[in-house]
């Protein structure tokens, strides 16, 4: 049994699948307190995988599945992995901050780590590979990312509500990825199209 935030249809907003069609599920509950965390948490209602599966399905279209959070793989197991891949048929990736190891089967890893983000508990990323290395930036040294082996790197402005703040967070991104071109430019596509 998991207890899941929401199950929902949309477009991937974020790094390298932005724009591809997918079914999010998102899992209740982490093990950090980021300050700009758009989940919450507390809310969410205990399913079985059987029950997962369901609502998945209602998107037969969608090529893939987002196991998102929270921290998704706090909860998740091999056997959990593998029957939603064979109930569905779907591609399974996670999106992690990367301080729990994860489990077998998992198609696309995207690793976002949390550490000196401040209220983020700086709880240590256990990770050392990835598909996707996306990092939300707020003027972090990006060097001790340097160990961190990732098919592709992504710096990500920290989204806030207050406007004149967002800017300057993209302009110090923008400024962060012409200094460091290794790195490329992610937005969260889907507050600018304010789709889910």
């Amino acid at each position: 049994m998991w207890k899941v935030n929401e199950i929902f249809y949309s477009l991937q907003g974020e790094g390298y699948n932005t724009g591809t069609a997918s079914v999010f599920i998102r899992l209740s509950g982490c093990n950090l307190r980021c300050t700009f965390c758009d989940t919450r948490h507390e809310e969410g209602t205990i399913m079985s995988l059987p029950e997962i599966v369901e609502q998945v399905m209602h998107y037969p279209q969608a090529p893939l599945i987002v196991l998102t959070g929270g921290e998704p793989s706090l909860w998740i197991d091999d056997d959990f992995v593998m029957g939603l891949k064979q109930l569905t048929g779907k591609r399974i990736a996670i999106e992690t901050n990367g301080t729990h190891p994860l489990p077998h089967g998992i198609d696309w890893v995207t690793l976002s780590p949390k550490t000196g983000l401040g209220n983020s508990g700086d709880v240590p990323v256990v990770l050392t590979r990835c598909d996707e290395l996306k990092v939300v930036y707020l003027g972090q040294d990006l060097a001790q990312y340097n160990t961190i082996t990732a098919t592709h790197r992504y710096l990500q402005p920290c989204w806030v509500n207050d406007k004149e703040q967002r800017l300057s967070n993209m302009r110090a991104t923008v400024q962060a990825v012409l200094d460091n071109p290794q790195w490329r430019l992610s937005l969260q596509t889907h507050r600018i199209l304010d789709i889910k």
